[in-house]
């Protein structure tokens, strides 16, 4: 098989790109994804993603090294293996970050990545409930709407976020870099899930120009010589190889992209020698650079049952709620993980958030590893700072390309992420003293009074935290020498390979990374396109 462009992953990034790609009809595009379709009757159905999140046959399954940061034990993170990946997977949240964080990540690179080119890219992917306006987009491919679901409790979230002060808004994206709160969009329409499969690749799917091959892992890039022409796939036990007349493009994700680069011989050489994979390009910072989002999950008990929505997630009440929700697609399984979210800052003096908190009206059981929710009311809120500092890293240590990287964390390395996350647990308790929210709080247990000091704190984290499903930075693009990637997204050291998904970014972006992911491909197709051959 012989196409102009391959691209290796379908999930946010890959699915975006083969949508632009193929608009032109003279084009030939390739898509590979490891996993299945996303025909799991799970994945559309917004509260299923309970349910697809513990079926390992839709997931990749990447354990840590244990470290002092997770109490001494190994961390899963998982991502989507599916048509759509995490974006089929994820809790739906959309935030699209602000606008200073895309000019980091342009200082970093180049303008090619500033705002003004960012925010036309959403402007461009997104059909908001909310309609268009100058910094939203009311016709793309991307629907974006607003919760159905505004409980009582839901609202006095939102209003004790209003008596700390912060701003109320009804765009919570609304690039202002303001302190704020307010109901969350999600990437949800008319009760379903509008992964980046549903949203780019279904139109795409009907262009004869555009072939999506499912259930083949991409081993590694194939070069002749320094010059990538295609990717050998291993397909139900048998190894096919795919031809690129163009280019290759590598979409797999902070997990998955340094990997296919290790197999392909492009990485730190002594690590590439070890395993007896010979060398391409010597690039030492191949799975270095690893950023991700530590986060706590706060609880509190609730004064009244009918105030939680714990037992409407059990027993004939779940059962009515899935009926309520096949039948008009609305209800409480048609809600996204979190339907509030709010930015703070975790002490004085900084110029704008640095700490992002998703509150839902119900908690989880811990003593069930969160597979179930708690027999009392509850609600929860998942706390983290924005953009931390420490460093990990993620490298294969097998050349089996069914075996997920593992990969070193590094939480709270340093001193400044450390100060970000005591803060934002301090915060958060101020926040749950305010009124009307305190009146229907009992009491906090997670992590609860015997976590008070800034030590206690830091060993909350290190025992019950959870990363953010966000992970960026493993194949860092820059205008250095040292990136992996140049600006332009192309593989230093080779020809025709490059790399755009969240392993290219340099800087995290503030908050959940599927928007700015997409939005990112977006303007990654424009750069690729504008290098592509006349037809």
């Amino acid at each position: 098989m012989r196409f102009d462009y391959v691209i290796c992953g379908a999930g946010a990034a890959g699915c975006v790109l083969a949508y632009r790609l193929s608009e032109n009809p003279a084009i030939s595009v390739a898509l590979i994804e490891a996993g299945p379709r996303d025909r799991h009757p799970f994945i559309a159905m917004p509260k299923g993603l309970a349910k697809v999140m513990q079926d390992p046959k839709h997931l990749w399954v990447h354990m840590s090294e244990p470290e002092d940061a997770t109490a001494g034990q190994s961390e899963a993170w998982v991502r989507g293996r599916v048509l759509g990946g995490s974006s089929s997977v994820n809790g739906m949240m959309y935030v699209r970050g602000q606008p200073a964080d895309f000019d980091a990540i342009a200082e970093k690179s180049s303008d090619d990545w500033n705002w003004t080119h960012i925010g036309s890219a959403y402007r461009a992917i997104e059909n908001h409930e909310l309609g268009a306006d100058e910094t939203r987009g009311g016709a793309g491919p991307l629907r974006v709407s607003m919760p159905t679901q505004r409980l009582p409790v839901s609202d006095a979230q939102v209003a004790a976020g209003a008596a700390m002060g912060w701003a109320r808004k009804d765009d919570v994206n609304a690039p202002d870099d303001q302190v704020a709160i307010g109901y969350a969009p999600r990437t949800i329409f008319r009760g379903k899930r509008q992964s980046a499969a549903e949203a780019f690749l279904r139109p795409a799917e009907k262009r004869p120009n555009l072939t999506v091959l499912t259930e083949r892992t991409v081993d590694r890039v194939i070069f002749d010589g320094k010059r990538a022409v295609g990717v050998e796939v291993v397909h139900a036990g048998e190894r096919e190889r795919i031809d690129a007349a163009h280019e290759v493009i590598v979409c797999g994700g902070a997990m998955a992209s340094p990997a296919i680069l290790e197999r392909s011989g492009v990485g730190d050489q002594s690590r590439l020698a070890a395993l007896g994979i010979p060398l391409v390009h010597h690039s030492a910072e191949v799975g270095e650079g690893l950023i991700e989002h530590r986060g706590i999950i706060m609880q509190w008990k609730l004064t009244k049952a009918a105030l939680s929505q714990n037992r409407v997630f059990g027993g004939w009440r779940l059962l009515l709620a899935t009926l309520r929700y096949y039948l008009t697609g609305d209800g409480p399984m048609s809600a996204a993980a979190y339907e509030i979210g709010g930015w703070f800052k975790t002490r004085a003096g900084l110029n704008r958030p640095d700490a992002q908190m998703l509150i839902a009206p119900f908690s989880f059981d811990f003593d069930k590893q969160r597979t179930a929710l708690e027999r009392h009311p509850g609600i929860n809120a998942v706390v983290y700072p924005l953009r931390p500092t420490s460093r990990g890293s993620i490298h294969i240590a097998t050349r089996d390309p069914d075996a997920a990287a593992s990969f070193r964390p590094n939480y709270r390395a340093t001193e400044e992420d450390r100060a970000a996350m005591i803060g934002a647990v301090r915060v958060m308790r101020d926040y749950a003293k305010q009124a009307p929210l305190a009146a229907m709080i009992a009491g906090e247990t997670m992590p609860g009074p015997a976590f008070e000091s800034d030590a206690e704190i830091l060993a909350a984290y290190d025992r019950f935290g959870t990363c953010g499903y966000h992970a960026v930075g493993s194949c860092r693009m820059g205008k250095d020498a040292a990136s992996v990637v140049d600006p332009a997204l192309r593989v230093r050291g080779v020809d025709r390979l490059r790399v755009i998904d969240t392993s290219i970014m340099p800087a995290i972006p503030s908050g959940n990374t599927n928007g700015p992911t997409m939005a990112m491909a977006w303007r990654g197709a424009d750069i690729i396109l504008r290098d592509a051959p006349e037809r």
